[in-house]
C-alpha cells in the first residue's frame, strides 16, 4: 500500500473519530477520484439523523451514482475506516465505484463489540417464482 493511500485511510479514519465525537457510531469513508483528488467524505450519521442507513459508504454510494458518469465512477477509490456491511455493499456495487480499500474488517469490527455482530434474520423463500419473474421478465434486456 502506497503512502498516499494510507494517508487516504488515515482521513477515514479521523472523520470516523468525528462521527463519534457527534454521538455517532465510528465510521468514515471517502471517495477519491482517479486524479488521486478527495471527491467527496462522509462519517457516519445514523444517531443524529434517526437513520439505521446514515452509513458513510451508502451515502458517498448514492452520492457517486447521482454526481459521477458511469465511466468517471469507475475509476474512483473509495477508503473506509471499515470494510462496508452488506447493505452498503449492495450500493456500492450499484453505483458502480471502481475499489474500495478498508482499514478494519467486518470480522475484526465484530470482535470488538460485546456479543458480536447482529442477529442473522431467517429468509424463507423463494416462493411463488412463476408470479414474480412475470414482473421482471424482460426488465434487464
Amino acid at each position: 500500500m502506497s503512502t498516499a493511500e494510507e494517508d487516504f485511510l488515515r482521513r477515514a479514519i479521523a472523520l470516523a473519530a468525528a462521527a463519534r465525537e457527534s454521538g455517532n457510531p465510528p465510521f468514515g469513508s471517502i471517495l477519491v477520484g482517479a486524479d488521486g483528488s478527495i471527491a467527496a467524505e462522509e462519517g457516519n450519521t445514523s444517531i443524529t439523523d434517526n437513520d439505521i442507513s446514515a452509513h458513510p459508504e451508502l451515502k458517498l454510494a448514492k452520492w457517486a451514482a447521482r454526481e459521477l458518469t458511469p465511466e468517471d465512477a469507475a475509476k474512483t477509490t473509495m477508503y473506509t475506516s471499515c470494510q462496508p456491511c452488506g447493505m452498503c455493499t449492495g450500493a456500492i456495487e450499484r453505483s458502480g465505484l471502481g475499489r474500495v480499500v478498508y482499514a478494519m474488517s467486518g470480522d475484526q469490527l465484530n470482535g470488538l463489540k460485546p456479543g458480536g455482530g447482529f442477529a442473522p434474520v431467517v429468509q424463507d423463500g423463494p416462493a411463488l417464482y412463476d408470479e414474480a419473474r412475470a414482473v421482471v421478465d424482460g426488465y434487464y434486456s
